[in-house]
């Protein structure tokens, strides 16, 4: 059965009112996969960028303090190579230390990709959440109609050992490229686990709902493998780390 609590439900709407940033790209080569569909680590990749470029044009307080918890894609169709996408985003939701950024991607004047990234803000130094801001906090909090959220994580919990439901592991060796200026797996490298599943599966596409949750930071020189178990309506895909160690957890839902 699905998670309890698990809200899958698409969050909240465009806002009416509040603060929306907009910005347009084409998908390039680099982006999608040898039939030309967009990659899920490549949309990550854009829900990224979208979100430093909202910051910087907002002129956030510590623009690049923060790192993500938990993403969700809401998948209606795949954009294709050289579409032309148009991406809005905005704060659907906050907490105390951290707050939910909503992103919309279109393809042809259509919805596509729906997104909800929960992202934490930290002290770089200590890593450690630090408490939003009164000026940020009522610059976001319109955008939001009084939407809470919380960090819980939700897609980890109740899961099967490693080794049950005829699990299968395999070794993720990890790359120089993937890693980031944090000095950590860049979370949209992450997805690239997803993607070779969809890969190895290709009669199972979108309508698709998928989350990627972060337990822990993968570092450089880690080794890494990935267990993949079928359930009861999902898949789960998990980053395991040497003593059994989950850093991260993928759900893939096929609607």
């Amino acid at each position: 059965m699905l998670t309890p609590g698990l809200n899958r439900a698409l969050p909240s709407p465009i806002p009416e009112t509040g603060r929306r940033f907009s910005t347009s790209r084409k998908v390039r080569l680099g982006d999608v996969t040898p039939k030309g569909r967009l990659r899920l680590d490549a949309t990550a990749r854009y829900l990224q960028d979208i979100a430093t470029d909202d910051s910087l044009d907002g002129n956030y307080s510590e623009p690049h303090s923060w790192v993500v918890r938990r993403t969700q894609m809401w998948v209606t169709s795949f954009p294709k190579y050289l579409d032309q996408i148009d991406l809005t985003t905005w704060c659907g939701a906050l907490g105390s230390h951290w707050a939910e950024r909503r992103t919309q991607i279109k393809s042809n004047g259509t919805v596509a990709i729906d997104c909800a990234a929960l992202w934490v803000r930290v002290d770089f130094k200590t890593m450690k959440p630090v408490a939003l801001s009164p000026e940020l906090t009522a610059m976001l909090l319109p955008a939001t109609n009084g939407r809470k959220v919380s960090p819980r994580l939700e897609i980890g919990r109740g899961l099967p050992d490693l080794v049950g439901n005829q699990a299968e592991s395999r070794d993720w060796p990890l790359r120089f490229s993937d890693m980031d200026a944090v000095g950590h797996l860049n979370n949209a490298a992450y997805w690239e686990a997803l993607e070779e599943f969809l890969g190895a599966n290709s009669g199972r596409r979108a309508p698709l709902m998928a989350t990627v949750e972060h337990h822990g930071a993968i570092d450089p020189g880690d080794k890494v493998r990935i267990v993949t178990q079928h359930l009861e309506g999902r898949v789960v895909l998990r980053h395991v780390l040497d003593g059994d160690v989950v850093a991260a957890v993928t759900e893939v839902i096929f609607l």
